[in-house]
């Protein structure tokens, strides 16, 4: 057979591969982010009724009105911005669906496309996918601070976009306040499109809040704001998320996204809708939440002696893990799952830039008691 050589450079993420060593030893997964709570009955419910009532057919290539009209009014509520559900909204097949469609609708291949260190996979390979040259700008622990002047040294005149994910997988980091009106600036100056990842919007904490690019002044027509219901529920199987952007951008996107996906399940549209209508409390709740599980993995890992990066949203921290005495960050991996039974991610699925050698990620979206789990086994064996 001869194969195309596209994806060659393309393989299955270490954090798959991790997840397959990982059951095979019966470890405790804290690497791949499946989030594994409960999902809220009233989704659940949602689904099923729909299942039971045959609503089994393709939904419109933009998403079920209803529940473009829910999310407007989501983000009207918690951020205060309109959109027309109609012509602004675009349901996705999960998060990363949204970003490839928009990707493929609105740059093209040459196009140099702007991602920061610690980046998020499926961003980068996408990019890679379609034919684009990704530019990396590499972010430093502790608090991956975007510097202004390597953010304008990486723009050139192919420079089309900037991906801006936060909070963020995997550092945590939330952008400040100066850090956006930079971004805003640039991005107007240099005429970019910004593709904005904020599908951890509702896991921020230490009284951190969650502010969209898509606020600041002349960036509502320059964004693609990409969220969705995976994290927010607990449904990272359903494959339901939600972007936003002006009408003549949706348009594009939607006939992409029609292209690769048609449309994300019909029933599991509506379960969505359904959970839409929980009280505003639910989505505060979300952060206190997931800020007593950072708290139990952080302060373990800070015992054992593997610093971590106490993030301030999303559910993963990455920590130096040079304590243990590894060459390579996959080689940490393993001594970890070897030796404590629970498996991470090497920082170099995240980073070109050296310092993922030095870096593990851990993903704290699981019950209490398997954290508490993993912190007793972190102590007891490195401690």
């Amino acid at each position: 057979m001869r194969i195309g050589e596209r994806l060659s450079a393309l393989a299955i993420s270490d954090i798959r591969a991790m997840s397959l060593r990982c059951q095979e030893k019966g470890g405790i997964n804290l690497g791949q982010g499946v989030c594994d709570l409960p999902t809220p009955s009233l989704v659940a419910e949602g689904a099923i009724a729909a299942i039971s009532a045959h609503k089994a057919t393709y939904a419109p290539p933009q998403g079920i009105l209803e529940l473009r009209q829910a999310v407007a009014t989501k983000i009207q509520r918690d951020y205060g911005q309109s959109y027309d559900p109609v012509s602004e909204v675009l349901i996705t097949s999960g998060a990363t669906g949204g970003f490839a469609a928009a990707m493929m609708a609105l740059c093209q291949p040459g196009d140099e496309i702007i991602l920061f260190e610690p980046y998020y996979s499926y961003h980068l390979n996408t990019v890679l996918a379609l034919g684009m040259k990704p530019v990396l700008v590499p972010l430093a622990p502790p608090d991956w601070r975007i510097a202004r002047a390597e953010l304008e040294d990486a723009i050139t005149d192919r420079t089309r976009g900037i991906v801006v994910c936060s909070p963020s997988n995997p550092s945590g980091k939330v952008l400040s306040e100066l850090e956006q009106e930079m971004l805003a600036e640039i991005c107007r100056s240099e005429n970019l499109i910004a593709f904005t990842d904020e599908i951890y919007e509702h896991i921020v904490f230490d009284g951190v809040k969650h502010v969209p690019l898509a606020t600041q002044p002349g960036m509502r027509g320059r964004c693609v704001s990409i969220s969705g219901l995976s994290k927010t529920f607990s449904i990272t199987g359903w494959r339901i998320g939600y972007l936003t952007a002006p009408a003549g951008a949706i348009e594009r996107i939607t006939v992409a996204h029609d292209l690769l996906y048609v449309c994300p399940p019909t029933p599991l549209q509506l379960g969505a809708l359904s959970g839409l209508a929980l009280p505003e409390s639910y989505f505060r709740e979300l952060s206190t939440l997931y800020q007593k599980k950072r708290d139990i993995l952080c302060s373990a890992l800070t015992d054992a002696g593997l610093s971590p990066y106490v993030p301030t949203g999303a559910y993963y921290v990455l920590a130096d893990v040079r304590k243990l005495g590894c060459a390579t960050a996959r080689e940490a991996a393993y001594k970890l799952l070897d030796e404590a039974g629970i498996a991470a991610i090497a920082g170099t699925s995240f980073y070109r830039d050296p310092i993922g050698e030095t870096i593990l990620r851990f993903c704290f979206a699981k019950d209490d008691a398997v954290l508490v789990d993993a912190a007793a086994r972190l102590r007891r064996r490195f401690a």
